[in-house]
C-alpha cells in the first residue's frame, strides 16, 4: 500500500470563516495527511475571536501577523514566506492553501514548478487565475453543504441569472467530457472512467460532481443524458470497471 501524502494545510484567516474548518480538515484527509495545520491572522483583531475554539478542536496552530499597515494585508507575506520554507524541508508531498485571494496564484504555481501536489480550497467568489494554478480546488460552499450522499440532485431555487450560469457550466463540463472521451477511447469508442475523471480534474481544477448536487461521478455522467455507461467485473471479488462512450 503506497503511503498517503503528507500535506501542509495553510489557511488564510482573512478570506475564511472558522465554520468551514471541520470540513477542510475531512475534505484534505480524501488526499492525504495534513502533517502541517497553520492558520494566518492578527489575532489580537477582536473579529477573528470566532476562531479560538475552532482552532483548539482541530489542533489547528495560529501563527500571529500584526497588520503593520492599514489596507494592507501582512498575512498573505507570512503564508507565503512559511510555505517556501516547508518547501525545503522536503517533509511534505503536497500543500493545501486555504483562501479567497488571488495573492496566492504565484505561490500555487512555485510549489507545483518544484513538484508539490496543491490543493487550493475557497468560496466560489475565487478568482479563476489561483484555482488554475492548483492541481484540484474545492468549493467551501459545497463541501459544507449537508445531504451530499443522495444521487439525486438538491432542488434548489435559484434565480434566472443564477440558473444561466449553472446550465452554462453544465454544458461546458459535458463538451470537456465528450473531448476526453474521444481522445481516450478504444476503437469502438469506450473509454475507461477513471481515466475520464482523472483528466477532467487536471483541465478543470474547480471540477467537483457536488457543485451540480451529486456524490458520484457515474450518476452525474449518466444525468447528462449524451453518454452511454457499462460496466464490467474483470475477476469474482474484484470492483466493477466502469466505462462510457458518446451516444451517437
Amino acid at each position: 500500500m503506497d503511503a498517503e501524502k503528507r500535506f501542509a494545510v495553510l489557511i488564510d484567516a482573512d478570506n475564511v470563516s472558522e465554520k468551514y474548518i471541520k470540513f477542510i480538515l475531512d475534505e484534505l484527509s480524501n488526499d492525504g495527511v495534513a502533517t502541517y495545520k497553520r492558520i494566518y491572522g492578527d489575532w489580537t483583531n477582536p473579529k477573528l475571536g470566532s476562531w479560538k475554539a475552532a482552532l483548539l478542536d482541530n489542533s489547528v496552530t495560529p501563527i500571529q501577523q500584526y497588520a503593520y499597515t492599514s489596507g494592507k494585508n501582512a498575512t498573505d507575506s507570512a503564508m507565503i514566506i512559511d510555505a517556501m520554507d516547508i518547501l525545503y524541508t522536503g517533509r511534505v508531498e503536497g500543500f493545501c492553501i486555504v483562501s479567497s485571494d488571488s495573492d496566492f496564484t504565484r505561490l500555487a504555481v512555485r510549489l507545483r514548478e518544484a513538484g508539490m501536489y496543491v490543493v487550493g480550497m475557497g468560496e466560489k467568489k475565487t478568482p479563476k487565475p489561483f484555482i488554475a494554478a492548483c492541481n484540484k480546488f474545492t468549493y467551501l460552499e459545497v463541501i459544507a453543504q449537508k445531504g451530499q450522499t443522495q444521487a439525486e440532485p438538491v432542488p434548489n431555487r435559484q434565480d434566472g441569472k443564477k440558473k444561466k450560469k449553472e446550465n452554462d457550466e453544465l454544458a461546458q463540463v459535458t463538451e470537456q467530457i465528450k473531448l476526453i472521451v474521444e481522445e481516450n477511447s478504444d476503437e469502438d469508442g469506450w473509454a475507461h472512467l477513471g481515466t475520464i475523471g482523472t483528466i477532467l480534474i487536471k483541465r478543470s481544477p474547480d471540477f467537483d460532481v457536488r457543485n451540480f448536487g451529486y456524490s458520484k461521478l457515474t450518476p452525474f455522467i449518466q444525468s447528462l443524458g449524451c453518454f452511454e455507461v457499462k460496466s464490467e467485473t474483470v475477476r469474482p471479488g474484484a470492483a466493477k470497471v466502469v466505462y462510457l462512450k458518446v451516444k451517437n
